[in-house]
Parts: C-alpha cells; sequence; structure tokens
C-alpha cells in the first residue's frame, strides 16, 4: 500500500528552536558509544525534523526489539474495544487447554492487566525457565512458572508476559498480530510493510521482533499522544490509553538509568519528562504531552540513557518559542545538515595492485569465529567490476555482500547490509558490514598470511547471530 505523508513544517512554525535540534545532532554524533541511525520530531502533528544516517534510509524497515511490546499492548487495547478481551480477565481463561495443569494460585490470578504492566508476581525475567519448562509452547511454560510474589505487587522486565498478552490477543482474534492489526491500525495510521519474528509455535514474537520504519513509530506515538484518536476516528479506547500512559507499578531497581525508575504502565515505561517505548539498542518512541510532541531514534548503542539525555540536554529546550532573530536561517541549516546525515565508512585502501589476485578465494574461520558465528565456515573473495564480492557460506548457504570503492557499498536481496572499509595494510582486509534491517554490525577481518578470517558483533543480537536471518523476515 502506499504511505500517506505525515504534515511536515519548518521547526520555527512549530515553535522549535532548530538550534536546539542542531546541537542534539551534534553532540550525537560526537557520543563515543552512540551510533545513530535515524531520528523523527513531530511537534502539533507535523513532522519537523527527520534524517537518517547514511546508509540507513527513511523506507528501510528497522528492528525495533521492544518498541514491539508497545504495538503488542495496542492490540489488546484494539481487542478490548471490541470487546474480546478486558484488563481484569484471567490470563488462564483464554487457554482452556491449560486449566487442569495450571494449579498455582498465583500463576491462575494473574490478568491481561499484570502481563501487560510486568506485574506478573514474578521477580525476573522468566525467558530461559519459561523455555526450560516448554520450549515449544512458552504461554505454558510461562504458566508453569509460579510467581513467587501476589500479582500486581512487584515489577519485574519479564519477556514471556508480553509473549502471553500477544498469545492472548491471537487466540482472541482468531488472526496473527500483524493481520489482526493491519486493517485496525496500520491502514489507518498509513503504515506501509511490517514484518514479525515468529516464536517456533508460529506465533508472533510480541515482546520484540517487529521490524517497522522509523515513521511507523512515529505514527503510534502521535497515535497515543492523541488519545487513541487518528484524524477523527477513534482508533483506541480512552481509558486504555489512559492507564497505558501512566505507572500501574514501580519500576525503580528493575533496570539501570534514572528514566526506567518512574515505574512502567501498559507496555509504555514513564521517563522524567512524559513517557515512551523502549527498544534495546537505542530504538525509542518518546511520547511528551507537556510539550505535544513525539521524538523517536532508531540506534545502535548499549548507551540507552546517554541517548536519552542528550534528548533532555537539548530537546526539550527547544520545545519553546523559537526566537524570532535567526530562526528561518536555523531552520535552513538543519534542513540541510538532515539530508547530508552520514555514518563515518570504516578506514582503508584497496587492495594493492600487485597482490590483488593472492586475495581471491576462501578463508576459514579463526578459533574465536566460531563462538560468534558459529555455522560460517568460509569466507570466499572475489574481485569484479572494480570491486569485491565476499560470501560468508553459512550452514551450507551463500550470503553474498559486495565493497566498493570509498563509503558504504549497499547490497540488497534477502538480506540487505552495507559494507564498508578496506585493506589497512598489503595483508590485512578488515571490513565493517552493516545488516540495515537491524541495528548490528558486523566487524570482520581477513588476514593473507593465516589464510583466516576473525569476526565480531559490534552489539551482540538479541534473536541469535545467523547472518541469513539479520533481516526483517519474509
Amino acid at each position: 500500500m502506499s504511505v500517506r505523508p505525515l504534515p511536515s513544517s519548518p521547526p520555527s512554525a512549530q515553535g522549535v528552536d532548530a538550534s536546539g535540534v542542531l546541537a542534539f545532532l551534534d553532540a550525537v554524533d560526537a557520543a563515543p558509544g552512540i551510533e545513530p541511525h535515524s531520528l523523527m520530531i513531530l511537534r502539533h502533528d507535523h513532522v519537523v525534523a527527520s534524517g537518517w544516517w547514511a546508509p540507513y534510509t527513511a523506507g528501510r524497515r528497522h528492528l525495533l526489539y521492544s518498541i514491539s511490546k508497545s504495538f503488542t499492548a495496542t492490540a489488546a487495547a484494539i481487542a478490548a474495544r471490541e470487546g474480546l478481551l478486558r484488563l481484569d480477565d484471567p490470563v488462564i481463561s483464554f487457554f482452556p487447554e491449560l486449566d487442569a495443569e495450571i494449579t498455582d494460585p498465583r500463576s491462575r490470578a494473574i490478568l491481561v492487566r499484570h502481563v501487560a504492566s510486568m506485574a506478573t508476581g514474578h521477580d525476573t525475567d522468566m525467558i530461559f525457565a519459561a523455555r526450560e519448562r516448554d520450549r515449544d509452547d512458552l504461554v505454558r511454560g510461562f504458566l508453569l512458572e509460579p510467581p513467587p510474589h501476589d500479582p500486581g505487587t512487584v515489577f519485574a522486565y519479564n519477556q514471556p508476559a508480553t509473549f502471553t498478552l500477544s498469545a492472548v490477543v491471537q487466540r482472541v482474534s482468531g488472526q496473527s498480530l500483524t493481520d489482526y492489526l493491519r486493517p485496525r491500525l496500520f491502514d489507518p495510521l498509513g503504515i506501509g510493510d511490517v514484518a514479525w519474528l515468529r516464536h517456533r509455535d508460529g506465533r508472533e514474537l510480541g515482546f520484540s521482533g517487529l521490524h517497522a520504519t522509523t515513521d511507523a513509530v512515529a505514527r503510534l506515538g502521535l497515535l497515543y499522544l492523541r488519545g487513541g484518536l487518528w484524524e477523527g476516528e477513534r482508533l483506541l479506547p480512552e481509558e486504555w490509553v489512559a492507564e497505558a500512559t501512566r505507572a500501574q507499578i514501580p519500576s525503580a531497581g528493575g533496570m539501570p538509568g534514572d528514566d526506567w525508575q518512574r515505574g512502567y504502565g501498559l507496555s509504555f515505561w514513564m521517563s522524567r519528562h512524559g513517557y515512551r517505548g523502549d527498544g534495546a539498542l537505542g530504538q525509542f518512541c518518546v511520547v511528551l504531552p507537556e510539550h505535544d510532541a513525539v521524538v523517536v531514534t532508531t540506534a545502535d548503542t548499549w548507551d540507552m540513557p546517554g541517548l536519552l539525555n542528550l534528548v533532555w540536554e537539548h530537546l526539550l529546550p527547544a520545545f519553546g518559542v523559537a526566537p524570532a532573530d535567526g530562526a528561518e536561517q536555523a531552520d535552513t541549516a538543519l534542513a540541510h545538515r538532515l539530508a547530508a546525515l552520514a555514518l563515518p565508512p570504516a578506514p582503508g585502501e584497496p587492495a594493492p595492485v600487485e597482490r590483488a589476485e593472492s586475495w581471491h578465494g576462501a578463508f576459514t574461520p579463526g578459533d574465536e569465529v566460531h563462538a560468534a558465528l558459529p555455522k560460517v565456515s568460509a569466507v570466499d573473495l572475489t574481485e569484479r567490476d572494480g570491486g569485491w564480492d565476499l560470501t560468508f557460506t553459512e550452514d551450507g548457504e551463500p550470503l553474498r555482500v559486495q565493497l566498493g570503492g570509498p563509503g558504504w557499498t549497499v547490497t540488497e536481496g534477502p538480506v540487505p547490509t552495507a559494507v564498508s572499509g578496506g585493506w589497512t595494510d598489503a595483508d590485512t582486509l578488515a571490513l565493517d558490514v552493516a545488516f540495515l534491517e537491524t541495528p548490528h554490525h558486523l566487524e570482520v577481518t581477513c588476514s593473507l598470511k593465516e589464510r583466516a578470517f576473525t569476526a565480531r558483533w559490534r552489539t551482540e543480537p538479541l534473536h541469535g547471530s545467523r547472518l541469513l536471518r539479520m533481516c526483517a523476515p519474509a
């Protein structure tokens, strides 16, 4: 389907000081542990700033990690509006096939609101325990783990809780989350293609795995900012939005960082300012009702508190009345800056001409590669059209990427990638392989002397390290 663009506006026309956004961009680019991929800022229903750091682009879906939870809770909100569930329904009531074996009174007392608010009575993430109980049926495995506390009394960030919420929606609707949300959320909001990783039982993960554009996240944030209304049509119950965006359970001590101590709603975190959906490694949907604004980022960083701190430091002060003097010039400067955003490529030179032929052929994995990429048996190099083809052989299947000249070389296909780098000396090829539908980079070094390669993830993927799956699912 064609995606209707959101209205756009110069920042100053919506009371946003573009110099504050420029300061934010400066700070993010200078932060040593933060790699930004995209930024969108909305105010008064208008996009006042949007940019993607090349090789990332506006139309590319990006793995959102736990922002997926906010979409799952939204599906539950719609199901509640349709009378398919209520917040105070017991979870076990949706799975009658488990009724006889789920006997613990606390497990039976878990309500829909508890799985939506991470208040199931467990005091730690139950993902591994649930998998150990039943790897094929995560809901069963989760409910078989008795909570040590009464539901509703303690907080623990808990992946199977959201998986269970997603399973409830899929059970009552008779559809996958994506199919259920398409006519009820995605199409009304103008959200294009999305893809969701699935559990081995066929259900979408719910707690993670959603691939969508930055624009899609911004639209979700705007829907919540508007209390569940979109272009005059009510998509979400007003009371659900109110419950989702206030603290249902204290979250102090649950995760590091001041913005994780403010309480948890229905799959939204409360912040020092407003509330937000979070995804690992810097995927943020920050909703600021006091400023009538939404800020969305995608990134690759373990320093999520640092990224939020830069939002508070530079963007919050920009949400005032833009200064009369120089506002137009600042708007123009910001537009030029946003259009030119790019990640610095890895350094490297073209292959030494006198030894180029020596680089053709296979490189075998060094010992440490087996831990990071146990299924990758070789990297093959072939010179072609002024560049190089690199083929990773994983479980007998090829993944081909390309290295061109200076900068990033993008390879489309089942696993979209961008590669930069080159020869750091006559015997060493060093590459940065960005998997463009995820936050992740693989750093690869080939040694001509040893005829071997090494590889390490800059940030470890949370859904496994198979190269052939580092993309949105088909």
